[in-house]
């Protein structure tokens, strides 16, 4: 009785406590990519570009849009968040001849026809399960005991020595994450090897990303970048998405008290009802 209940949106609850990890309340241009959290329209996001202050946000892009086959289990069976990736991106193509189909035969048709059919599926722009994904299609792993393992292990697997990676387009600020999707695909069939294929999406993400962020920055007259989510954890993608907005002129802000996952959240809704109570 008598309390006011002050709503946070996930995402900005992450980059608020990468904002309060650095001293700084905003505006500043945020990269928030983390495993699902719940968007301002209804659907699952996790990969996000906004403009963000303590006292709100503005959602300026996002990464490409796709079903969440199964809701939660997704993150159990990251092969599912394969269907998801490849049926988006090849519609009417036929993915018999890849492993991570044949391995999952006996479920595969079905999910592929839950993608089809009239049945509401939630659906996400969650780079965490864009990485699930990735991991099950060149063979990394198919199911987790804990979430993020799949992510886990595709970045331990990434050669380090690969500089190039894979081009990734940007149409009116949605990042088409399905053009890495095809060229790892591509890659797979003709049997690169896994820590190369790796690299390349790792260098690919981190370049999209990091250009999708310096837009949002032209756009907005910002020329602070803050980094959050847990996709972040990622030291591979950090250091590299940070070295594309350096590269740009532009200014990183990025955690180092605070984690930049859910444990980090809490900070960030604190902050944020404290600036929002705050105001006249």
């Amino acid at each position: 009785s008598g309390v006011d209940l002050i709503g946070v949106q996930h995402h900005h609850a992450h980059l608020a406590s990468c904002l309060v990890d650095n001293g700084e309340t905003g505006p500043v241009v945020g990269i928030a990519c983390d495993g699902l959290g719940y968007g301002a329209d209804g659907s699952l996001w996790g990969g996000e570009i906004m403009e963000v202050s303590l006292t709100g946000f503005r959602r300026l892009g996002h990464i490409q849009q796709v079903p969440l086959p199964g809701g939660a289990i997704v993150i159990r069976e990251p092969w599912r968040m394969a269907v998801a990736w490849l049926r988006v991106t090849f519609p009417k193509g036929d993915l018999g001849d890849l492993e991570v189909v044949r391995r999952n035969a006996e479920k595969w048709t079905a999910v592929e026809r839950l993608l089809a059919s009239a049945v509401p599926v939630p659906r996400t722009t969650s780079v965490g399960r864009l990485f699930d994904a990735v991991a099950a299609l060149v063979g990394v792993r198919d199911r987790v005991s804990y979430e993020g393992q799949a992510a886990i292990e595709l970045q331990h697997a990434a050669d380090e020595s690969v500089t190039d990676g894979y081009p990734c387009g940007i149409a009116g600020g949605v990042v088409q994450a399905g053009d890495l999707i095809r060229a790892v695909t591509v890659d797979v069939r003709t049997g690169i090897d896994v820590g190369v294929i790796s690299a390349r999406f790792h260098n690919g993400l981190a370049t999209v990303l990091g250009r999708a962020a310096v837009n949002a920055c032209a756009a907005t007259g910002r020329d602070t970048v803050a980094l959050s989510g847990g996709v972040f954890q990622n030291v591979l993608l950090l250091r590299r998405v940070s070295a594309v907005l350096r590269s740009a002129g532009v200014r990183v802000l990025t955690h180092s008290r605070v984690p930049p996952n859910d444990a980090g959240i809490s900070i960030g809704q604190v902050a944020v009802a404290a600036a929002v109570d705050r105001q006249p």
